[in-house]
């Protein structure tokens, strides 16, 4: 019996590991993840897409005071009581290091419900005008035909944004204890949230296409990889204490971008063999 069981959790585990192993192939063939870091350099270069960041700068930092200190003095000693055993002495710093993170998850769900939103949809259609994908853009807001990327940007007819999400923050800290695991459980927690990251980059395109639901869901499920590959990255980013605020920006920039190669047929998904799902799309939009 013992055996027939050991036999069946190897076979498990041999059947999930080939399913990881496609989604980072798929990640990798994609160039997904190289979105996130293109979204930086694009908007370093491209001054006009500064404004809805430095428009919310202030108030985000106030927030971000108002989270790390009541974790700190809530959190830190239960939690330095439990990783002394995992990393020894190095536990002051580790514990340090994950309060920043877990502070940083706190601010990044409540400010994207409540204080970025209309700013991270400001950047990303702006990022689409920037790169002259103005017609899909006009399908879901005014744009005005004079001024920069931004300048342009009239008022927004759909949003696409979900306000707080008391089950994104749930899932989060019923997955945080994987982080005492060493190295493997920090692999999986960011894994395990890029996922979920990745399933939301492109809510703003895919309304803005007019898809449907079972649409959307046949072309997250068909580019699984991909958008594993983006979300990962993008999570590491948004991980680091303070830059997170400016990495939201960043890697919505890195979606726009994506989204607007994709609009282009210029990546590898599009040139892909997916022609169901393709004809599907068509019927969409």
């Amino acid at each position: 019996m013992s055996n027939r069981l050991v036999n069946q959790a190897q076979e498990v585990a041999r059947e999930d590991l080939d399913r990881y192993k496609t989604l980072v192939n798929d990640a990798a063939k994609s160039g997904s993840y190289i979105y996130p870091i293109k979204g930086i350099f694009y908007f370093l270069s491209h001054r006009e897409l500064w404004k809805p960041l430095a428009s919310k700068l202030v108030p985000y930092l106030g927030l971000y005071a108002s989270v790390v200190g009541p974790m700190f003095f809530l959190t830190y000693l239960p939690q330095l009581a439990i990783m002394v055993f995992v990393n020894g002495p190095l536990a002051v710093f580790t514990t340090i290091l994950l309060v920043l993170n877990e502070s940083a998850a706190v601010v990044s769900i409540l400010s994207k419900s409540f204080l970025l939103q209309d700013a991270l949809l400001d950047t990303f259609d702006g990022t689409l005008v920037a790169r002259n994908s103005t017609d899909i853009v006009a399908n879901g807001r005014e744009l005005k035909s004079r001024g920069d990327s931004i300048q342009r940007l009239g008022k927004a007819l759909k949003k696409p944004f979900a306000r707080f999400s008391v089950k994104e923050l749930i899932r989060y800290f019923m997955y945080l204890p994987l982080n005492f695991i060493p190295v493997i459980g920090t692999v999986a927690f960011i894994f395990i949230r890029g996922r979920a990251r990745g399933n939301a980059v492109h809510d703003r395109y895919f309304q803005l296409k007019g898809w449907s639901q079972s649409t959307k869901s046949d072309w997250l499920k068909q580019h699984k990889g991909p958008y594993a590959g983006f979300g990962t990255v993008a999570t590491l980013l948004e991980m680091v204490p303070v830059a997170s605020i400016l990495f939201s920006f960043t890697n919505t920039v890195g979606a726009a971008l994506w989204a607007a190669d994709i609009e282009a047929k210029d990546t590898e998904m599009t040139k892909g063999t997916a022609p169901s799902l393709r004809e599907a799309a068509k019927k969409a939009e």
